[in-house]
């Protein structure tokens, strides 16, 4: 028989820098769920990954206070700024370019995301991705 679902969580924390502090300590403290034990096996499992790239994850707490969770990839938003090299957005979309981005970065970054986008092919994906660009402030460039 399948585990009674208490509840779900979600954060984004910083790859390998899970730690009892906020937000993820007073999120699943809430929820009874042991801290450390989450922590652990979250470090652990993106600990091959760049340290400090923000991971969303989605945690299923059970009502036996057990969990489980789900990593996904970083934010478009986080690899759209690193590929133009920018600290964060432009104050005034559509009037300030902050950053340029080719199109051959953004189908690299689809390629990443392919599977949380929500899109039937890579074409589709690079759209996607090229409108939130814009929407931050940094100008695609080429076709």
């Amino acid at each position: 028989m399948a585990k009674k679902i208490d509840g779900f969580i979600k954060l984004q924390i910083p790859a390998g820098q899970a730690n009892p502090s906020p937000p993820v300590g007073p999120a699943l403290g809430q929820r009874g769920v042991n801290i450390m034990e989450f922590c652990k096996a979250f470090n652990s499992a993106t600990q091959k990954l760049e340290q400090g790239m923000p991971i969303p994850v989605t945690i299923t707490v059970y009502a036996d206070r057990s969990f489980s969770y789900v990593t996904k990839s970083p934010p478009a938003s986080w690899f759209i700024r690193r590929a133009a090299k920018v600290e964060k957005g432009a104050s005034e979309t559509g009037r300030d370019f902050i950053g340029r981005v080719s199109m051959a970065q953004l189908r690299e970054i689809a390629e990443k995301k392919k599977e949380d986008l929500n899109a039937n092919d890579v074409d589709a994906a690079c759209r996607i991705l090229a409108g939130s660009a814009r929407s931050m402030g940094i100008e695609v460039v080429g076709s």
